[in-house]
């Protein structure tokens, strides 16, 4: 058995695949990533995404010219408004969406709204690159008909860099191929010359859907309901108890009175927050007081 090989880095020790690398990330350094993310986003990084922290942030140290994440992170804490902090929580965030997933969720967002008198508003919370966001808009204007708009999309995230590309609205065709052929020809336009391989939601689509930054950890929300829907899918999970508990609470007041939270499959608030009450399939509305 080969033994491993480790020395002292500002005395700590770091192991041989640490040091054969060209930056240096030590215990404390890790340590200290996960209480800043955490602070920043309220994301809990588990132990075991140390090599997801190190191949992210470290486009970010050689950016600057540095070879130690201590370096780094010294530099982030003494400068709180910098820049940087945003580059450092874009990288830490993770991006995982579909157009139309858990599609279950959408046949019945559409029986909630399709008689609805008033203009229909739905958060997004998590927008991430922007499939959630247009799978919505899609479904207002199959459900809504020429109703649809005057409604409206609230699509917000935490990653700037996610939401600047879902702004765009512009997708690889074998993405967009995966939706049934009926929609691809109804709300996407395939890209020509050199945008070929690519298709753009169509601007009626678009339309539908505002993108705005927002933390959900910030003291104060830029948005205001109430909503008939809020989706937060998929994002609690990275969440402690205590956050998701605080962030279901300030859910509440931005709701109508018959509006619809949906969940991800993996995540269950009936255990969290007495705000809301399970409808099943990760659907929760208000509980009555």
């Amino acid at each position: 058995m080969t033994e491993q090989r480790e020395r002292v880095v500002d005395g700590q020790w770091a192991s041989s695949n640490q040091i054969e690398r060209d930056l240096i990330l030590t215990d404390a350094d890790f340590s200290r990533i996960r209480e800043l993310i955490y602070q920043r986003a309220g994301i809990v990084l588990a132990e075991h995404k140390r090599e997801m922290v190190y191949s992210r942030l470290a486009k970010r140290l050689r950016h600057h010219g540095m070879t130690r994440f201590t370096d780094y992170l010294v530099r982030l804490e003494r400068q709180p408004d910098a820049k940087e902090w945003e580059a450092f929580t874009n990288a830490l965030t993770t991006n995982l969406t579909a157009f139309f997933r858990e599609a279950h969720h959408f046949p019945l967002l559409a029986e909630h709204i399709r008689h609805k008198q008033e203009p229909v508003t739905i958060w997004c919370s998590a927008a991430s690159t922007g499939e959630e966001p247009y799978s919505l808009a899609m479904t207002l204007l199959e459900t809504l008909g020429p109703k649809a708009a005057q409604a409206k999309v609230i699509a917000t995230d935490i990653d700037t860099e996610a939401l600047a590309k879902a702004r765009t609205g512009v997708y690889p065709q074998e993405q967009v191929r995966k939706l049934d052929e009926v929609r691809v020809k109804r709300f996407f336009q395939k890209g020509t010359g050199r945008h070929e391989g690519f298709a753009r939601v169509r601007p009626e689509v678009s339309a539908l859907v505002e993108f705005m930054p927002l933390n959900l950890l910030a003291p104060q929300w830029p948005i205001k309901g109430p909503f008939d829907a809020v989706f937060c899918r998929n994002i609690m999970i990275y969440f402690d108890k205590d956050t998701q508990a605080k962030i279901l609470k300030r859910f509440a007041p931005l709701m109508k009175s018959d509006g619809l939270l949906f969940a991800g499959h993996s995540e269950n608030f009936s255990y969290i927050s007495d705000a809301f009450k399970l409808r099943g399939q990760t659907v929760y509305t208000l509980a009555k007081k």
